[in-house]
């Protein structure tokens, strides 16, 4: 093909113990999975029980991803950067309408997130009924560690999450509060959208969000599935 100008580069991200990488496609992420989470962002209580899932996107080239410590620019317009570590589930298969008990063939495997929002920009947004688009898909938004396969660590639905920043604790939970499970939320989603192979799904971050600075170093695990570290510079 003969290109007008050069294509970007793909995102990947790297998988444990294979020399191969993950070529992502689409980000997509659940809001408010986590009842606490939503509480502190001011839900109430649904009458009926569980709330819908609702879903948002990052671009692709959103991404930081790797091993090691990873450098994240605080980004422009916003004094107000909110942290949000999160179960990643990486895609590789895809389809319309997937029933819940075959959702999980389709995982390739799992990381450890942070869903980065310049919550000053989206609580704008939320006022004037506006699209969240500038306060949660900007550049560098989606940080992701590398990938443990499925196949090695099967498909955690309980364990400890956790984000300390500086040392301090900040996010504190475990996997099994999260209201929409990982087979749910892939089937759910597929009935809006054709999922496919490299499609990331950021699943929801426990409660305890809070701003960050330049210059904080960020520390997040998921037990059973890795750790990831990061700065803001």
């Amino acid at each position: 093909m003969d290109f007008l100008f050069s294509p970007p580069l793909q995102p990947v991200l790297p998988i444990v113990g294979d020399a191969r990488l993950f070529p992502v496609r689409r980000i997509f992420c659940v809001g408010r999975n986590y009842a606490e989470h939503a509480r502190e962002m001011g839900a109430t209580a649904q009458a009926d029980g569980l709330e819908p899932p609702f879903f948002f996107m990052k671009p692709g080239d959103a991404l930081v991803g790797g091993g090691g410590d990873l450098a994240v620019a605080y980004p422009p317009q916003t004094g107000n950067l909110h942290h949000e570590v999160e179960l990643v589930a990486a895609l590789s298969g895809g389809g319309a309408d997937i029933a819940v008990d075959r959702a999980l063939d389709l995982v390739f495997g799992y990381g450890v997130g942070l869903d980065l929002t310049r919550r000053d920009l989206q609580a704008r947004a939320k006022e004037k009924g506006h699209p969240w688009d500038m306060g949660k898909g900007f550049d560098q938004s989606a940080v992701c560690g590398a990938l443990q396969p499925a196949a090695r660590i099967g498909h955690p639905s309980v364990g400890r999450i956790r984000l300390t920043v500086n040392g301090q604790v900040r996010q504190d939970g475990d996997l099994a509060q999260m209201g929409w499970k990982v087979a749910q939320i892939v089937a759910e989603l597929s009935k809006s959208v054709r999922l496919a192979a490299g499609d990331l799904i950021y699943t929801g971050t426990p409660a305890g969000v809070g701003p960050l600075h330049r210059g904080d170093r960020l520390h997040g695990e998921i037990a059973g599935v890795g750790e990831l570290s990061a700065r803001i510079v």
